[in-house]
């Protein structure tokens, strides 16, 4: 049996002539080869030098002609290195007409992207040898190689105005007419109401000091979306096991208080049926938990990509950033922190999902007078706050005194990139869940009229947006 790792690498040598034949040619072949291929899927290395100066030799004169060609190789001295004219004269041979550039692209990217996976195959196969490496880094850096396979970056990545407008407008008149959901919605309808549900590609916030309810308030809205809307959400609980979060899910949704659930001595008949109920409905529900240990980035990548792919993932909640390492040794945690910040916001661009990130708070918050989180005291890290679409902070006035309005908890949303910011009221129990939430009542408020800085605005219907029919 042929030894898989002696064979000679996948190429298309006619296909990468034809190519650059047809791009001698036509100006618009050569434009059309762009889009598609870059001067690394070429295999030869001589089609490789061709391919990259009649790009050059097209972005200062246009259309490129096999005369100037072989005048600009015989210049640099690099006519015998690609051929020679015999070579260079033959290559528009191969492309009697420029009409199929894009096919004979095509077959050179194809060839280019089974190279790719055997150059990765070999690096995984090498981090696999390698002694001195963390299983778990391996692991995921494995699985974030093999997810680049095929990833095309020479596709046109921009689009016109007139494009992107008409997309944005269709998707509004999708959502005005129900088609679709105008957001994963956190079950608290005045926070939807502000932010229309956790927008795709954002990266939401929820920070506080430890026992504020920050992990309560980030599951409210991982099980609305999954247990009561049917969308596919995953919990990566760096702090909580798997089983204490089942418990918190249970008490939330049967209103068992969470005492019961860790101590079985208080569970009734009646419970337990109440339980089993609830118990059965899970069954179809696309919650996904993972408490696994020493999580990283890497990892919470290559998980998500694949609840993408298969499930089609609409909501990301970790719990929380500052339990993350990144398996480095490293004398910057604030850096540290902060490229976890990074990768997340990437991420939410990247899959189009928001992802929602718990954090916690330093302990300024606590020198101050009235105990109330600021943005500024997002703990080991500013880039928080900068890569954040939203940042909710959680302050509960019971906290720190035990009079002062106990049982509620106020949500200051700090920062809303897209439109106004709230406080809003929660009223807590002792079930694991916000029972009811509020905005904050101010003397100015008008449920038509609303206060943005020193500028008024008052809400209008949207107009019908009608699109045309695509031509």
């Amino acid at each position: 049996m042929n030894d898989p790792f002696n064979q000679e690498l996948p190429h298309k040598d006619e296909a990468e002539r034809t190519v650059l034949g047809a791009m001698l040619q036509s100006r618009a072949a050569i434009d059309e080869a762009r889009q598609k291929i870059t001067e690394n899927d070429f295999y030869q290395p001589n089609n490789k030098t061709i391919y990259r100066l009649i790009c050059d030799l097209s972005d200062q004169h246009g259309d490129v002609d096999t005369t100037l060609l072989c005048m600009t190789l015989t210049e640099r001295k690099m006519l015998d290195h690609v051929g020679g004219l015999n070579y260079v004269g033959k290559l528009i041979d191969y492309a009697p007409t420029t009409s199929n550039v894009g096919i004979y692209a095509d077959m050179v990217k194809d060839a280019a992207k089974r190279r790719d996976i055997i150059a990765i195959g070999t690096r995984i196969a090498q981090m696999g040898h390698a002694n001195d490496a963390d299983t778990d880094s391996i692991i995921g850096n494995a699985l974030d190689e093999a997810f680049h396979i095929g990833e095309d970056d020479s596709s046109t990545d921009y689009k016109d105005i007139y494009t992107v407008s008409t997309d944005m407008l269709d998707h509004l008149d999708k959502i005005q007419k129900g088609e679709i959901a105008e957001g994963v919605h956190t079950g608290f309808r005045d926070i939807d109401d502000v932010t229309h549900g956790l927008q795709p590609g954002q990266m939401i916030v929820v920070a506080g000091r430890p026992a504020m309810g920050k992990s309560t308030l980030g599951m409210d809205f991982a099980r609305n979306a999954a247990i009561h809307d049917n969308q596919c959400t995953v919990v990566f609980s760096l702090e909580m096991s798997r089983e204490e979060i089942a418990q918190r899910l249970f008490s939330a949704e049967t209103n068992i208080p969470l005492n019961v659930f860790r101590d079985p001595s208080q569970m009734t008949d009646e419970r337990w049926r109440t339980v089993n109920g609830f118990w059965q409905k899970l069954e179809d529900k696309p919650l996904y938990i993972d408490d696994s240990a020493n999580l990283k980035v890497p990892d919470i990548r290559a998980k998500c990509r694949r609840l993408k792919e298969t499930k089609d993932l609409k909501l990301v909640v970790v719990d929380y950033l500052q339990l993350m390492s990144s398996g480095r040794m490293t004398e910057n945690r604030q850096q540290e922190v902060s490229d976890f910040s990074r990768q997340f916001k990437l991420l939410a661009k990247e899959l189009q999902v928001p992802v929602v990130i718990l954090s916690q708070l330093n302990r300024n918050v606590e020198m101050r007078a009235d105990k109330v989180p600021q943005m500024s005291d997002l703990r080991e890290s500013g880039s928080i706050e900068q890569d954040a679409d939203v940042v909710f902070l959680v302050h509960r006035p019971d906290a720190y005194d035990k009079e002062d309005r106990p049982g509620e908890a106020d949500i200051i949303m700090a920062k809303h990139r897209n439109g106004p910011t709230e406080t809003f009221l929660l009223s807590l129990g002792p079930t694991a869940s916000s029972k009811t939430c509020r905005r904050a009542i101010r003397p100015e408020s008008d449920p038509q009229k609303k206060i943005e800085g020193n500028r008024s605005w008052e809400r209008k219907s949207p107009p019908k947006w009608k699109p045309s029919p695509r031509k």
